[in-house]
């Protein structure tokens, strides 16, 4: 049963003593659910699979859940599903550590969040937009042309090189 202050933490230290190959599953699914400050994610569903290996326990991880974004053409804000994985070591001591420099705490529990949190910041667009076609802003007066058109036309280019789109 997870804490429900830090339901990311699970109790990973009888693996540890268990045989080598041996693994796990943590299951999670949240209907809402804040990674953070400034992540909140719907429908939430997950799989963690945790197995003992001679350096540690190496960690895989399977996500999906549903995030609001902001359009950068049109600024509505929109539904995007996110998905991602990752696999990662926890290992017993320094000589088997990785560059993530994970370590197996002591008290053998380990909280996903943070990582989870970034793994999940990594799926999100630099720049979301709400569907392909999206027409953005009028530049003049600010009217999304997903809603109507506002009559303005795009301002002739005064650029030296607007005479090389006749070329095309």
């Amino acid at each position: 049963m997870p804490n429900s202050k830090k339901p990311f933490r699970i109790n990973v230290g009888f693996i540890a003593h268990e045989e080598i190959g041996r693994s796990h599953d943590f299951p999670f699914e949240f209907d809402k659910i804040t990674l953070g400050d400034d992540l909140e994610l719907r429908s939430l569903d997950g799989i963690v699979n945790i197995g003992r290996t001679p350096q540690g326990l190496v960690l895989q991880a399977d996500f999906s859940a549903e995030t609001n974004l902001m359009c950068v053409r049109c600024l509505q804000e929109f539904e995007h599903e996110l998905d991602w994985s990752f696999t990662e070591l926890y290992a017993f001591d320094k000589r088997s550590e990785t560059e993530s420099e994970l370590i197996l705490p002591e008290d053998g529990h380990i909280d996903l969040a943070e990582m989870l949190r970034e793994y999940a910041l990594l799926e999100v667009p630099i720049s979301p937009i709400c569907k392909s076609d999206c027409q953005g802003l009028c530049a003049e007066c600010g009217q999304n042309l997903n809603e109507k058109d506002c009559g303005h036309s795009p301002e002739e280019n005064d650029s030296p090189f607007a005479k090389l789109k006749d070329l095309l």
